[in-house]
Parts: C-alpha cells; structure tokens; sequence
C-alpha cells in the first residue's frame, strides 16, 4: 500500500515507518501537526507531541519526500477514551490534513502512526482513517516497550529526549541524551519505579536526528537551551528547545538502496512541504455518515423463523426466512431488518447486541454480506462499540433455510467492554469492519472467530491446518492478554470450525496441535501462580463446507473473566441427584456421562455440551446396536427416532441444569447442530423440539417455553462432534447459561 506517515519527530513514528517498510508498504508522504505559534514549544494536547517541531521540516528533505503540515487549530476536548467527531477539537485538524494529503496523492490508502500503547491516541487515528476510506497501519501496537526499544537503537534510530517528566529523569543531566546512552538507565526505572521505558506514559519524548530512512542528511544539533517547565523536586519537567541545527549530507550506499521504497511514484516534489490551511467548517459535510435506515420487512409477503431464549437480562434472538427464492443479499437485508425490529419492540438497538453468529451459504459472497451487514450495524450506532462476530458458510438451503441465518446475543444494558482494534500491527489481525475483536460482558468474554491470519499483513499462514491453528491461538491468546486472561485458563468452550476441505489426518493435527498448544500454555500460567484460576475448558469441532479467505480452521473461544471474587469450579464429575424425575421414561444410566462435557462456575455459569454419536443415538432408540442400523459408523434415524433422541437430549438437559442448581430461564443460548445429511429440514426438526419443550413444561411445571417461540437454534451442519477426526455426531447441543 502507499501511506502516508504521521510524524511526531519522535522515534516511534519513525521506526512505525521502518516497520511499514519491512511489511512490503511504501511511504510516499510525510503529516504532520505543529502548534499555532512557531515560537511554542509544546502544547496541552492528548493527541501529539510537539516539543522539537522547529525541526520536523528537515525530515522531507532528510528523507526525499512531501511533507504536509497543519498548525493545531482546535482544542483538546474529548479527554474520554472513546472518539465523535466534534468541529474545532484537535483531531479534526488531523482529519483536514490527511484529507489534502489524499486529494494531492490519490494513490494512498494507508496512514502510519507510531502509537505503541495509547488507546486514546490510536482510536482517534482510526476515527479519522475510517472516515477517509484509509487503512490504519500501528505496527509497534502492543509490542513489548523493552525489545521495542533495543530494537529501535539496534536498527539504526538515534534520537535524543527533547522532554523529560519522571521520577528520576533530570532535566539538567538527561536532555539531549541518545537513547542508546540511557537504555540501561531507562530500564533500570523500571524496575524501581515502573516507568514505561519508551515513553508511552509521558515519562519522556525524543527527537529523531538521524535513521536509515534518512537517505539525504542526518540532523545535527548545535545548540539549545534547556527550558525548565516544573521544578518539582520528585519529577521536574524539561523541555529542550533548538535554538541552532543543520543538515550534514550522507553519502551512505547502504541507506539510498531504500530510496525506491520510500518515494518512488511520489507525483509530489521530493522534499517539498505544504502547509494545510482548510478551515475545520469546510469538513462539516465530507464526513456525514450515510443514513442506512432500515426499510420496514414486516407485512411485504416474508415468512420469518424468531427464536428467543427468556433470560431477562442477556438472551439470543434467531431469525431466518423460509420458503426464499431471493440471493444472500437480499435474504440478509430482511433477516437484519427483522432482528432489527425485535431489539426496537424490547426498547433496545444494535448498541445491546453483544456477539452476532452470521451464517451464510455461500463464502463467495462475503464482500457482498459485508455490504449489507455495514447498512445496519455502524458505529454510529453503536457508540459503546460494535458487536464482535463469526462468519461461517452453513448447509443453510440443503436444510431449507435462506441464504443467511443471523443469531445475536443481546444485553439488556450497555454494561459490556468492547476491544475494536482497526489498526494492522504486529498484535493481532484487525477488524477492518464494524465488528470487534472481543465483548466482555458481565464475566464471559465473547470473542470473535479468529483465522490463522499473520497479523502484519493479514494473510493467511503457509504450512497448512496445523500452522493455521497455531496462529489462531495466538491471535485469542493476544485478544485475552487484553482482558488480562489467558485462553489457556480461562476458556470455557472452543468452537472450532473446520473446513470440508482439510483431510482427516489433518483434522487429527489440529486437534492434537490445539492439546499442545493449551497445554503449554497453561504449564507457563500455572508456574506463575495462576493455579487457581486455571478451568478445563470444552471442545467442539464442526465440520463446515467454508470459511472466510478460504481457511481451514476458525477458533472461537468464550472465557470467563474473574472480577475478583472467589468461584467454586466444577469441571467434570457430575453432582449426582436421586431426586432427578425421569421423563419419556428414561432412567438415570452411567453412560449418560459420557455424552456431556460440562463447565459450571458455581452460581455463576452452567455451560455443557451434549454429543449424540451414531452409536449412542443406536443405544438410545433401541437399547443395543443393531447391525441393521448401524452401517461403517453412521447412523440415519427415522423421524420417530429422531424424536426421541430429541426428547433425549432435552431430559439430559434438564438433568443438568437441575443438578447444578440452574433454570431454564438462565439459558442464554441453546444451538442443536444437525448435520445435512441426514436429509431433515428445519421446518420438521424445530416443531419437534418444540413439542418435546412443551411436553417437558407440562410434566415438569417448569417455564421452558418463552412463548410460542423457540428458546433454541437449529445449527445446519456438515458434521459435529468432541474430536476434531470424527465429527459423526448426529446431534450436538451447546448450551450457555448464566444466574439472571
């Protein structure tokens, strides 16, 4: 891509180029933003560094390339962490400027920015990115400050503090000084006082007087004055004002084989810079956000599905269409307007909807669901940030559902903490969309499906399923680090799904890759006194026909995020209750254990899983196995069979929600995956748990049913099952409940 770089003067914004470099992306242009008064040395700002911008205008020349510059007209207002576009604050003059930027170089779509671990500064970037169709790049994002900063001095970054602020920083004996000269000095700070040691929290700021991107000139910096800003005597504050510099020439080989990487098809003099003077009104109707509203779906002929769970404080609503002769768009336009209607009759919006599952049937179409999904589900509105998501291709027609099936999750308050990271770095693949990386809401952590995408440059990893994976894992592991989890702790359940391409002895890799990978994992944890906090986490493995950018494996982890408390946990024995009733005249058997696995935080949350096997669905309906039925390990019931093997699953259900001291009004969500091949639509398998529901209310006196909807999913599949090599299971349920 071609960017254009912000630039502070600072290292960090100049070794964010470097990286940009490094990762195949050309700088083509220089931002930059400088106060009003040339004679001011920094400003109150949240936003950027100004202290040395008297000498930012060498750097086009240092480097060869158009440098833009804006005086900061507007005011820091916005001091929460989240960004609305608001005239005359601070970053809308960031906004002006990229934008000529744009309009003088069209070819660029990315912007660089050195931002290492400030939200504030990073979602602001993204803000203004977002609004001018440009790609965020925050390659130090996340990076651990100490190699940062060896690797910044070992790659050729000599930059001197300009600013000090810290206990232990001396204003007299550290202004001017290398950060070669004060690495040792700076980690030793940390280890007594905790100061981050490449600045990020104000403890210092540093100018850039020569790197490798410097193909022209290094700066030389031949006097200044030391400008005393506090005296106190715990972290006096001083700012290093130039008063004299120059440019010595290079004449460095090494360093000018990286002048085609850095301004070839710059149309812009090499060199030049241009000062942005647009006012902040004009930008007022450039950043509008086209209105989406949704047209009314109601009464235009569709035949919709709904289905909701009746925990009253965070419940899942399902809808698809059946009998739809319309394509993926369409189907998805309806079947979001509906959802949309649903939240509107609860008196909420998409700002409540926490995780949204969207199903398609074909991943060819994904762009095209994108556009469609963008109409409903914006930023705008969803101000305390937008729902995290899957994308899987399902059978969904095979099973006689339309071409999209949407479930969402759904809070009745706004209490939830949403990562939405936009910016492509090193830490884990963006969400270049509206949807984020990870919802926590309430303890339970709902991550979004994560591929085996090299963060960096967001292609999928070469090797295979098991390198896949890998990365998969390391992409949850660095979204949980963010919610000071681990997966390998903390996870209640992983949903991997596979794809129908990946063969059987590289499904066996991948399960026992994903046994490995945990495992270590948590040795590590465990070692550093985490062995408390340390769950046993289920697994589902579900075969799909596809996978957004053709993966072969998507990992999506739900985690239980402790506030602190202490928990009971129970993880694989289950209580034992000779009060339990026996429904449909099923009777309490040993074997039944062997179905579930099961998670229960005590008075918290009750989360199992229930696998039907071809030859436990045998046992079931016939009390032995039969030959007849059983062929080569698959089982296909007849509708009478597939009766009581629902009617099964529901009395296993309930046995486990009653033992743990759980009600079905708890339920959150409840999906049946039912593979494709056993040739039972939708239409015949819900009306079937549905009685069984009704019956089970009748015997028990209990409030199973919500209504006349279902308080379940019916999940179509190609295969499902607990191991990754034999995804036979007739019928899987998946259940999640939490105390109201």
């Amino acid at each position: 891509m071609k960017v254009v770089a912000l630039v502070s003067g600072g290292k960090d914004s100049c070794y964010a180029m470097m990286k940009s470099i490094q990762y195949g992306h050309q700088i083509v242009a220089l931002a930059n933003l400088m106060p009003v008064d040339d004679s001011v040395d920094e400003l109150d700002s949240y936003m950027y560094q100004t202290v040395g911008h008297q000498i930012i205008i060498s750097f086009a020349e240092c480097m060869g390339l158009p440098l833009f510059r804006r005086r900061i007209q507007g005011s820091s207002r916005h001091q929460e962490l989240g960004y609305k576009t608001t005239q005359g604050d601070e970053v809308e003059d960031m906004f002006i400027l990229l934008r000529e930027v744009k309009r003088q170089i069209p070819s660029v779509t990315a912007v660089s920015s050195g931002a290492i671990a400030s939200d504030y500064q990073r979602l602001r970037v993204e803000s203004v990115c977002s609004r001018l169709g440009l790609v965020s790049l925050a390659y130090l994002w996340k990076q651990d400050q100490s190699l940062l900063l060896q690797e910044m001095i070992a790659n050729g970054i000599v930059a001197v503090t300009v600013k000090v602020a810290a206990l232990g920083l001396d204003p007299a004996k550290h202004l001017g000084k290398e950060i070669a000269f004060l690495n040792a000095y700076l980690h030793k700070l940390k280890e007594l006082y905790g100061i981050n040691v490449c600045g990020e929290g104000g403890e210092y700021e540093t100018l850039t007087l020569d790197c490798p991107l410097f193909i022209n000139a290094r700066i030389v910096l031949d006097e200044y004055q030391i400008v005393l800003h506090s005296s106190n005597s715990i972290a006096p504050v001083g700012i290093l004002h130039p008063v004299v510099f120059h440019l010595e020439n290079k004449a460095d080989d090494q360093a000018l084989k990286l002048q085609d990487k850095i301004h070839e098809d710059s149309i812009q003099k090499q060199g030049s810079v241009f000062e942005v003077q647009d006012s902040l009104e004009r930008c007022e109707t450039t950043w509008k956000p086209v209105d989406y509203s949704a047209d009314p779906v109601d009464g235009v002929g569709h035949k919709f599905n709904i289905s909701r769970t009746n925990n009253k404080c965070t419940f899942s609503i399902c809808c698809w269409l059946q009998d739809s002769c319309n394509g993926l768009q369409e189907d998805l336009e309806i079947v979001l307007g509906k959802i949309e209607s649903q939240l509107a009759g609860f008196g909420l919006g998409w700002e409540n909807v926490l995780y949204i599952h969207l199903y398609i049937d074909d991943m060819n179409k994904f762009s095209e669901a994108n556009e469609t999904y963008v109409k409903f589900i914006t930023q705008e509105k969803c101000p305390f940030g937008v729902p995290s998501r899957s994308t899987v291709e399902m059978p969904l027609v095979e099973m006689g559902l339309s071409r999209a099936y949407i479930e969402v999750l759904v809070a009745n308050n706004k209490d939830k903490k949403v990562l939405h990271v936009q910016s492509i770095s090193c830490w884990a693949p963006s969400c270049i969309g509206p949807y984020s990386q990870a919802t926590l809401h309430e303890g339970i952590l709902h991550m979004a499906g994560q591929l085996g995408l090299d963060p960096p440059t967001m292609n999928l990893c070469n090797g295979g399923p098991g390198v896949e994976l890998e990365q998969a894992l390391k992409n949850s592991e660095a979204v949980a680090k963010c919610f000071n989890c681990s997966i390998s702790t903390s996870a209640i359940v992983f949903i991997v799904y596979c794809s129908k391409y990946m063969s059987s002895l590289e499904r066996l890799d991948v399960q026992e890759k994903q046994e490995t990978i945990l495992r270590q994992m948590k040795i590590s944890h465990l070692q550093e006194g985490d062995t408390h906090k340390a769950l046993n986490p289920m697994f589902l493995y579900v075969l799909v026909p596809d996978l957004p950018k053709r993966a072969c494996v998507e990992v999506k982890p739900i985690l239980f995020v402790e506030d602190g408390t202490e928990v009971g946990i129970e993880t694989i024995t289950e209580r034992s209750s000779s009060k339990t009733p026996c429904y449909w005249g099923f009777k309490r058997e040993n074997w039944h254990d062997s179905c579930i696995q099961k998670c229960v935080i005590s008075g918290k949350i009750c989360a199992f899983i229930l696998s039907i096997t071809s030859e436990l669905a045998a046992k079931i309906c016939f009390d032995s196995l039969p030959a007849d039925y059983v062929n080569n390990g698959q089982y296909s019931p007849s509708k009478a069979h597939m009766e009581k093997l629902s009617k099964f699953c529901i009395y296993l259900l309930d046995k486990v929600i009653t033992d743990n001291d759980f009600a079905w009004e708890d339920i959150m969500s409840l999906r049946f995956y039912v593979p494709a091949s056993l040739q039972m639509s939708v239409e015949l398998l819900q009306p079937m748990l549905s009685n069984a529901f009704l019956e089970l209310s009748e015997m028990s006196q209990k409030e199973v049913k919500n209504g006349e909807e279902p308080i379940f999913n019916i999940v179509p599949v190609i295969g499902a099952g607990r191991s990754a090599s034999s995804m036979d299971d007739v019928i899987t349920c998946e259940l999640l409940a939490r105390k109201s």
